[in-house]
């Protein structure tokens, strides 16, 4: 009997101990990001993760889908014209400060991290962790995916929520608005590639398809760009928002990290020396028939 006691002591002891545990786990490394997550384009990724941006009193005012804007201002153009690049080093690279908040996991924080050093496989920026810079990227898990664009002085949150968010794909699209880049299907020239459908696009979300006077540096329209939205984008009934031009069946907004051509523009914009002058680019076009 005393031993009978003493077994079931400790399997209640076990059961106890498992059950504390294994919330613990699944709060440090699950967000609710799933493998299938990973296969959904930019701008599904985006829509999915923003139905609650901007909604906390303490975060930004969010446009355009995940521009975030500086209080006062009523729109978020391009500035790197006006001076919001972030300064280039003696050396020729380009340094940005970032902070990542202690809200990640290890896993979700290595993911960051890749996101940040892939840029300097192929560009002269550098992303470093901050060492009391004044200007700095400060990611945080805020209520969706969104940043400033270019460089605005002090602290600016860039926002990769756990909650959908913490892709290779968005952290790259994200970081890019960082740098001072737009959304491909709002260049000044995209109308001569692409036809949008205001009629198909959910209301109150019309300003994700506003055409902008943008600075294109010489590269071509990217149909395959991480910043251009895919062609159901903010649907309202599950008809094209965007129809590629003039061929409708050319693939878009499926990127899964950075093309060429954005490696290229961040090159030209930063004037880093590893440019290539490729001035007779067309525009990137990846061919692929829709399923009926």
């Amino acid at each position: 009997m005393i031993l009978q006691a003493a077994a079931l002591s400790v399997l209640l002891c076990c059961v106890h101990t498992y059950t504390l545990w294994a919330p613990f786990e699944k709060t440090e490394e699950s967000s609710g990001n799933t493998i299938e997550d990973e296969t959904l384009s930019v701008s599904e990724l985006l829509e999915r993760a923003n139905v609650d941006v901007g909604k906390n009193f303490d975060e930004p005012m969010v446009m355009f889908g995940d521009i975030a804007v500086p209080t006062g201002l009523q729109n978020a153009d391009p500035c790197t014209a006006r001076g919001c690049l972030w300064p280039k080093a003696t050396d020729g690279n380009v340094y940005v400060p970032y902070r990542i908040s202690n809200q990640y996991s290890q896993r979700e924080r290595q993911t960051i991290v890749r996101g940040l050093r892939s840029f300097a496989a192929s560009t002269c920026i550098r992303f470093t962790p901050l060492n009391r810079q004044s200007d700095f990227v400060d990611i945080q898990s805020r209520s969706g995916c969104f940043s400033f664009v270019g460089r605005r002085g002090r602290s600016q949150v860039l926002s990769l929520s756990r909650q959908g968010c913490v892709f290779k794909q968005i952290i790259q699209h994200e970081l890019l608005h960082a740098l001072g880049f737009d959304h491909e299907q709002t260049r000044s020239d995209r109308d001569q590639h692409v036809r949008i459908l205001l009629q198909n696009v959910m209301p109150g979300t019309e300003s994700n398809f506003r055409r902008i006077r943008t600075r294109n540096l010489g590269t071509p329209y990217d149909y395959n760009s991480v910043m251009h939205y895919d062609r159901f984008a903010f649907s309202r009934n599950r008809q094209p928002t965007i129809i590629p031009i003039p061929d409708s069946n050319v693939a878009i907004g499926r990127a899964t990290q950075m093309s060429p051509t954005d490696i290229l523009r961040v090159n030209r914009l930063y004037g880093c020396n590893s440019t290539a002058s490729r001035p007779h680019l067309k525009p990137v076009q990846r061919k692929h028939f829709l399923e009926k």
